[in-house]
Formats: structure tokens, sequence, C-alpha cells
């Protein structure tokens, strides 16, 4: 998968995307700022969400609409006042779109309906994401396929045969241009619940790039999911936990945000290849294994006994392995204090 010139695979440095989500807080200024502090982090990429409350749910006040959830952050607000308070303007989308590239930074969005897609169109976005409550939209996934964009699909709250509906579908539309990110879809998600070692199965099973959807908090399962092979990271982000955004709570700072970017380089960097061989910087290092040294001068003739040789540092001598089987062997020439004892000095 490629967004624009970025090849998105194993080959490369994870994709790091900073989802802005309902972070901005109704502030304009807000949303440019992040957008300042993802650049200076490193990120690959900004993305927002494009709905409004009536393109996500019915303005109602009934059981069904509400959050009950105890442990829910947005315990008992209804769905349309929780969407409403999150919801980006849409005639912010073309300030937003012109900053990021003004800061050459890439921008997309979340569609979550037909109209966000067809309204997307016109600033030529480079991709869509599709957020994981709607991956069974199948209308929203038509729309999105009709732009011929990459697509990339988050995976939470969604069973394997789901799943395998979902990448069928795909198939079926002969469309080729997309790709799954492992999500637990809790705020905050448990870190326990993260459970990596589907990225790898999921590659196997679908042989399309696999990234990750994180609602942990901190950064430690994104780096380990660059471990298991995950190409792109995708994490909540804030100006400030303490700043009563939605989001903020499972949302990770600026510092964070650096700091993902960094290390999960070098998490892509350190996965290689299978060897066993000695790496070029370990060389240099060999000297400071132990060797057989003459622990005390050695007449020719005499016999190598536990008191006049040694297994120390550094590594000039014979390997330590050979130790006992010179033991009563004769030396071949005199050796003084604290040289080592090479192969010929020895008479087999």
């Amino acid at each position: 998968m490629k967004i624009f010139d970025y090849k998105i695979n194993l080959d490369s440095p994870p994709y790091i995307i900073a989802e802005l989500s309902a972070n901005h807080n109704n502030d304009l200024d807000r949303v440019f700022k992040l957008i300042d502090e993802a650049k200076r982090a490193g990120a690959n990429a900004v993305k927002i969400q494009t709905y409004t409350p009536e393109t996500l749910t019915l303005n109602s006040k009934n059981k069904y609409f509400q959050i009950t959830d105890k442990d829910s952050l947005w315990k008992n607000k209804y769905l349309y006042d929780l969407y409403k308070q999150g919801s980006m303007p849409w005639e912010w989308h073309k300030l937003i779109f012109s900053y990021a590239k003004k800061k050459k930074i890439i921008c997309f969005s979340s569609p979550f309906d037909e109209s966000a897609v067809n309204f997307l169109k016109s600033f030529n976005v480079p991709a869509y994401k599709i957020a994981s409550f709607e991956n069974q939209h199948l209308p929203l996934l038509k729309s999105v396929i009709k732009t011929n964009k990459p697509i990339i699909v988050s995976l939470g709250a969604t069973k394997f045969i789901e799943i395998l509906e979902l990448n069928k579908f795909f198939k079926k539309k002969k469309y080729k241009n997309y790709c799954f990110l492992k999500c637990t879809s809790s705020y905050p998600a448990p870190v326990k619940e993260s459970n990596l070692k589907t990225i790898s199965d999921l590659r196997k099973k679908f042989n399309i790039e696999i990234g990750l959807s994180d609602h942990t908090p901190g950064i430690g399962v994104a780096i380990a999911a660059v471990a298991c092979g995950a190409t792109i990271i995708e994490k909540h982000f804030t100006l400030g936990r303490d700043d009563r955004g939605l989001d903020d709570i499972f949302s990770i700072t600026p510092d964070e945000l650096n700091t993902l970017v960094v290390e999960g380089k070098r998490a892509w960097e350190s996965i290689g290849k299978v060897t066993y061989n000695i790496s070029k910087s370990e060389k240099k290092s060999l000297k400071f294994k132990r060797s057989i040294f003459a622990s005390k001068k050695i007449s020719k003739g005499e016999k190598f006994t536990r008191d006049n040789i040694k297994i120390i540092r550094p590594n000039n001598g014979l390997n330590p392995k050979y130790y006992d089987k010179i033991i009563g062997k004769t030396c071949v020439k005199n050796i003084s204090f604290a040289h080592p004892i090479r192969k010929k000095d020895v008479n087999f």
C-alpha cells in the first residue's frame, strides 16, 4: 500500500497516524496546534473524522440511545449529544486540509456515511479510514471503493467471521488497495486485551498490510505491535490529557508521539532477519571474551598446570574449551607471564 510516495510495508518504518478525533474541543486554532505538534513529533499523517450527529444516530432520548455502561467515559450521555459535541464542523475541513498541506504533513479522514465520502472527494484526500463500528456498513465501503484511494479498516469489536466476510467483500469488488488494523474498541482499552499475536496471523491469513489502531494508555503496546509486524500505528492525539477533550484520557501527548515515532522506528530496525553470525559491530567486542593466558612464567619443557595457566580476558589466546585438554601437556617454548597460550605452544 502507498499513501502518496510512502510505501507501507515491512521494508519501511511504521506509518504513524495521529488521530485528532474529538480532541479539537470545538476550537479551530487548537486543531492547527495539534497539526503543528504532530508535524514536530514526526508523525506521517494526521487524521480527522467527518460526520454530523444526524449521520450517525437519531436525536432521541429513549433508553436505546443512552450510554449506560458504568465504566464508560461517556456514561449517561445520549448518542446524539455525544456526537454533536465530538463532531468537527464541516466548514473547517477546507482550512484544515490547507493548513496541513502548508505544514507538509498528510491529512485524511474517516467518513461515516456516503455524504461524508462525497464531501471529502472535493479535497482529493490521499486515503480513507473506516472506523471499527463502520466496517460492516457496506454502502459506505462501496462509496469509498469508488474513490480508488487506499482504504484503512479497523477491526475492533469484529468477529472473525465478519472479518472473513469483509475481506471477501473487497475481493468480490476486485479491490486490492486496502489494509486492516488490529483494534480493541474500548476506551481506554486494557493492555491485556491487545492480543498482538493476531497481527502476524492476520497478515498470514489475508496477505495484506496489517497495523494497529491502539486505545491503550501510553505507547508500549504500539511499540510491541511494530515488533509483531504492524506497518501502521494509529493513536489518538491530544495536546494534554487534562484538556477536557472527549478522548483525552486514552490519547497520547506531543512528547509521547515523538517517542513513539523514534522508538517505533528503532523497533522496526531491530526486527532484522534470522541470523546466528557475529554482527559487524560485535566483532570489535570479541576481545572481551575469555581465553587461556600464562598466569606465571612457563619454561620450555614444563607442563601446563592449573597453577600456571588461567582463563581470563582478553580473547587473544586459546579458547577456554581447550583448558582441560592442555593440562598436563608440555610447553614447546618459553612463555612469559601474561602472554596468551597458542595452539602451537602446546605439544599435543
